[in-house]
């Protein structure tokens, strides 16, 4: 039993040093870029041996595909939930301007996954390659609301590029050009969360325009955190 037991806290603590590793790497990645991060950055952060980072990922470009499918399982998985949450018995331009405006708001308050993807296009052609949704299942889910919008609006048809590329344009903006929007804003934003709030109230209003939604189904929350999906934070985990 003994030896049983002593095999079970072997292998508990191996996944926690992974999932350090990798929380690790993750933030390291999204804040410097992936260039600037060595196996030795990772070490010291994580408090973890060189060797032992080598020992279960082999290189930081084997980490670099672990915490990329961590994240895109988690964006998957927001999306989906956040789609599931949607009103049924509303116009389809209601619903797609509630999707993205909602995700916008994730986007904003978690950088991580828009961090991570522009720094990944700086990097090799397979990395792209490889963080672009190969299942399509976010497609998928954001490809019904807008084939809905379209038959629903015929005069005024949008494409699911178009709005991804609204939506990362707006999300990834907020965080690299954070400084100037702080001072710009500093009159009407004390902080840089009302900052966010603010970005996030254009974007509202242009989406809601683009899409003909009604003054009276706009939503205007206080909080950018209400429009959250119930979910864990981002971060890793090990099978």
């Amino acid at each position: 039993m003994k030896v049983k037991k002593q095999g079970r806290r072997s292998a508990e603590t191996a996944q926690e040093t992974k999932k350090q590793i990798l929380c690790t790497a993750m933030i390291l990645f999204c804040e410097q870029g992936y260039q600037r991060v060595s196996l030795r950055n990772i070490s010291d952060v994580a408090g973890v041996s060189h060797s032992l980072i080598r020992y279960h990922f082999g290189s930081k470009e084997q980490i670099w595909y672990a915490v990329s499918d961590q994240l895109h399982e988690y964006i998957q998985e927001y999306v989906l939930r956040l789609i599931a949450q949607l009103p049924e018995n509303i116009n389809a331009n209601t619903r797609l301007y509630l999707f993205s405006v909602r995700l916008l708001a994730h986007m904003l308050l978690e950088p991580k996954p828009i961090q991570f993807a522009a720094d990944m296009v700086r990097q090799e052609d397979k990395f792209l390659d490889y963080f672009v949704d190969s299942h399509g299942q976010i497609e998928q889910g954001i490809g019904e609301l807008i084939d809905l919008y379209n038959i629903q609006n015929p005069d005024n048809k949008t494409s699911l590029w178009e709005q991804k590329w609204m939506i990362i344009m707006s999300a990834h903006a907020t965080h690299s050009l954070r400084p100037f929007m702080v001072e710009d804003w500093k009159v009407a934003s004390i902080t840089e969360e009302s900052s966010l709030l603010t970005h996030w109230r254009i974007f509202n209003k242009q989406t809601a325009l683009l899409l003909g939604v009604k003054k009276e189904d706009m939503i205007h929350p206080e909080q950018l955190s209400s429009l959250l999906v119930e979910m864990e934070p981002c971060t890793m985990t090990v099978a």
